[in-house]
């Protein structure tokens, strides 16, 4: 496999921001099909893919989400072009036939809680990842976040189905002067060791 050459590093981690405002052009439902497109090829526990996105555009769709996160937020999310809601579904498992037909997945899941509610965070926080990755590889810039009410997020957005509310993530072309200094990042050996 080929390296990727510092721009790109540059644009995937190096040099990109968190945003926390963006300038008026807007993002396309082309270009939110394309972050899917890339996204879903990122590794899960067996391809089981437990993330379940709602792409929050419309102004009544923002309004309602801007009324259940906390006030420090509820501005981000009502002047990003797009907020991605990213979810997970409980019964991610149900799709085993289909996304890992090399077994039944089934019984590994059916019945136990735990491992459910733990696949399913973990892997819907990883696909949230490959989320905001694809969104910088094509020239979007990102801003996820917490400070929400999950639950009544919930409510509001996954009413009815099996999926729970994990984080959100603005989109847009960021507006280079809603970001902070650059924070510190360590060194290998203050965070890491090899065994």
């Amino acid at each position: 496999m080929a390296k990727l050459s510092d721009d790109a590093l540059d644009q995937i981690f190096r040099t990109a921001r968190s945003y926390n405002g963006y300038t008026d052009q807007p993002v396309s439902d082309e270009e939110l099909h394309a972050i899917w497109e890339i996204m879903k090829f990122g590794p899960t526990s067996a391809n089981l893919l437990p993330a379940r996105i709602i792409w929050v555009k419309t102004d009544a769709a923002k309004e309602k989400l801007a009324g259940l996160v906390s006030a420090g937020n509820a501005g981000k999310v009502r002047s990003a072009p797009v907020t991605a809601i990213i979810g997970m579904d409980l019964e991610f498992y149900e799709q085993g036939h289909k996304l890992f037909p090399h077994d039944d997945v089934r019984p590994w899941f059916a019945g136990n809680d735990k491992s459910i509610a733990d696949t399913a965070f973990r892997n819907s926080s990883l696909q949230g990842a490959y989320l905001i990755i694809a969104a910088r590889a094509i020239g979007l810039d990102t801003g996820p976040m917490s400070g929400f009410d999950n639950d009544a997020v919930d409510a509001a957005f996954f009413a009815g189905t099996s999926y729970k509310s994990n984080f959100i993530c603005t989109i847009g072309h960021g507006d280079a002067s809603t970001i902070f200094d650059r924070l510190p990042r360590p060194d290998f050996a203050e965070f890491n060791k090899i065994a």
